[in-house]
């Protein structure tokens, strides 16, 4: 009933004309909290970037720009200086200084709403600040960080009220309080910015209400009042697109893609993104969900994970799963970005192959294991994961999938309860660097290396070269180093890509948007089309 009510409206509904200067946007997921510190989720972002501002901030393509920084350098390899805007006021007519940077992140080293790790792992990278002038900041780090300019895009400055002369310390900066809490946030005491839009109101589950901040800095948004409204089932958000209750809406169901193609009434943006879905493969001798002979773990051999590889078609679960949403991986992030394999082209797809390996690393028929995933997470990702089993399942490997809701799934994973999890990570710079440290690299919870490692895989030649890439600041040299890493992680497989999700944003004829790398959904980037 509910595709015949959906078919009926694509055939019959005209758009209808734009809300003046009102955008309502139907977003996928709730926001977490109207505090910007909180954690870090695409929901999260879309709200924050109306409202906040880092000293940078990322184009569509996950490129670094100048935001409340107006230019940036370096002293030494560890040693960053910012100049600073001049001439911004924050939403309540405070004006903006290097007081408010160091404000700012010492108050995520004390916000005991975030979730563990989502801002503080940034920031604790950074052994000092220093304000020099009230619009020069100078930032000193632990170690060298070459992504320093696109990690400060991530981190909201909020305005340090009566305080200054607070001095940054990773410790927490002596704890001098009181903090805002998120409650000050999501009630809109402490939500203000310097964004192109202030909070007027916040309903986590219902509605989000932005209006625009006409004392802004930059270009002044089209928009005067931008409406967020999550919608977290894609049939009903689709059914608002229809009925003209919303003008655009995220993640529209793929299954829906070819028909909202087809009707002159709307279009479609789609981008690439750097969301790598693939499978983790557990490298401990002792491995839950993993029955090997005499007891053994066969993930351990490396032909054991080129035969799983090989057992997968990507490019039939791009078309078939995917509706042509998703785009066949072949490594770490999509080929041209900065440490990628050049010319490495999709992962192959032989079966017969795939046998043969198996035969060679002596695993027989009876060796099996059980693929764990989200349910409700990643697009169509219970799907994907029954037809990665099936592919295991004609090279002789017997799988059973156990997928699950997200809230379930991420603490067993962390937990390391899982052998092979399907898992999802998007990259927020256009470098392969950020996925090596965390999934990657041998576990160093002292310098931030391997925390999501959970299937502790450890390869000498790989983390030389990774962490050598870690602190080389020449670009050229550091994507060298990186680019023998990542082939040299194509060749060993400790992970198996799959695809690269690609976003969509569905919208009534009359705007233009072209999407976002990093699947975000910026009224200011969304126009009347001309």
């Amino acid at each position: 009933m509910r595709r015949l009510a959906l078919a009926l409206a694509f055939a019959t509904t005209l758009a209808a004309p734009l809300a003046a200067q009102t955008l309502r946007i139907g977003m996928a997921a709730e926001t977490s909290a109207a505090d910007p510190h909180n954690y870090a989720a695409a929901p999260n972002s879309t709200y924050r970037d109306h409202v906040f501002e880092g000293l940078t901030a990322l184009d569509a393509r996950l490129r670094p720009k100048p935001a409340l920084a107006t230019a940036w350098s370096r002293r030494d390899d560890r040693t960053w200086v910012f100049d600073l805007r001049q001439g911004v006021t924050f939403h309540n007519g405070q004006p903006f200084s290097a007081e408010d940077v160091v404000f700012s992140f010492c108050r995520v080293l004390n916000n005991e709403s975030e979730v563990v790790g989502s801002f503080s792992r940034e920031v604790r990278r950074i052994a000092a600040m220093q304000v020099e002038a009230p619009h020069r900041l100078v930032i000193r780090t632990r170690e060298p960080e070459p992504l320093l300019v696109s990690d400060l895009a991530s981190i909201a400055i909020i305005p340090r009220g009566e305080r200054s002369g607070l001095t940054y310390s990773s410790d927490g900066c002596g704890k001098e309080g009181p903090w805002p809490s998120v409650a000050d946030f999501n009630e809109g005491r402490a939500a203000i910015g310097t964004g192109p839009y202030r909070l007027r109101s916040y309903n986590r589950s219902s509605l989000i209400e932005l209006t625009r901040n006409d004392a802004y800095w930059g270009e002044k948004p089209h928009w005067a009042e931008v409406r967020l409204r999550p919608v977290t089932n894609a049939g009903p958000r689709l059914a608002g697109l229809l009925a003209g209750d919303l003008d655009v809406i995220e993640a529209p169901a793929t299954a829906d893609v070819p028909r909202i193609r087809q009707n002159q009434a709307f279009a479609l943006a789609v981008s690439p993104t750097t969301r790598l879905i693939f499978l983790q493969m557990d490298q401990r001798e002792a491995a839950p969900f993993v029955q090997g002979p005499n007891g053994s773990n066969p993930l351990r051999d490396v032909r054991v994970r080129q035969a799983l590889s090989m057992a997968i078609d990507r490019r039939a679960i791009a078309e078939r799963i995917m509706d042509g949403l998703a785009t066949p991986a072949g490594q770490l992030l999509p080929e041209g970005m900065r440490g990628t394999v050049p010319g490495a082209g999709v992962l192959p797809y032989d079966p017969a192959r795939a046998r043969a390996l198996l035969a060679e690393a002596g695993v027989p028929n009876d060796f099996s294991f059980t693929l764990h995933a989200t349910n409700n997470r990643y697009v169509n990702d219970a799907r994907v994961a029954q037809a990665l089993a099936q592919y295991f399942q004609r090279i002789g490997v017997t799988v059973a999938v156990d997928a699950m809701p997200s809230n379930v799934f991420f603490p067993r994973r962390g937990r390391k309860e899982f052998s092979v999890p399907m898992g999802g990570w998007a990259a927020s710079a256009e470098e392969t660097q950020l996925f090596l440290r965390a999934w990657v690299t041998t576990m160093d919870r002292e310098r931030g290396f391997g925390m999501s490692n959970y299937g502790e895989f450890s390869d000498a030649e790989i983390d030389r070269l990774a962490r050598t890439a870690f602190a080389t600041m020449d670009e050229g040299d550091r994507e060298r180093l990186m680019e023998q890493a990542s082939r040299l992680v194509i060749e060993r497989l400790p992970v198996i890509p799959v695809h690269f999700e690609n976003a969509a944003w569905a919208f009534r004829r009359g705007l233009a948007f072209e999407g976002r790398m990093d699947q975000t959904t910026p009224a200011s980037e969304i126009r009347p089309a001309r």
